[in-house]
């Protein structure tokens, strides 16, 4: 059996690298939530939209990569925490905002709560 730090690496893998949710879905329930206190984000409540933005986040950023820092299971909880940094260079079209040229770097933290082996709920810090 697959174990959920397992999955939610697959998961973390598939979405920061813009697979969109026809490949997410296969590692969260259909009604799963997001959370996250962003105001980029503010309008995103489910995980499959927050698959799709990421996916649409990549556009400007088509050089886009991600270190994983920290993958960490909490077997109490059942939740699995990733810590990771997105780095890359403005040089797509972002709708209004004409690429800059200029490098961006974010770290971030990604808390994956699980209901059997799929993910029911993740927060982005």
């Amino acid at each position: 059996m697959t174990s959920a730090i397992a999955i939610a690496r697959e998961f973390f893998d598939a979405c920061e690298s813009g697979s969109g949710r026809e490949v997410c879905k296969n590692y969260c329930h259909d009604d799963a939530t997001f959370i996250c206190q962003s105001d980029v984000l503010t309008d995103v409540k489910t995980l499959t939209e927050y698959t799709s933005w990421m996916k649409s986040l990549l556009t400007p950023i088509p050089d886009s990569s991600y270190e994983v820092r920290v993958f960490a299971l909490d077997s109490a909880t059942n939740s699995v925490s990733g810590f990771g940094m997105l780095s890359g260079m403005h040089t797509g079209e972002a709708g209004a905002i004409p690429p800059t040229g200029k490098s961006v770097k974010s770290d971030y933290a990604n808390v994956m709560e699980f209901d059997g082996r799929k993910i029911k709920r993740m927060t982005k810090i």
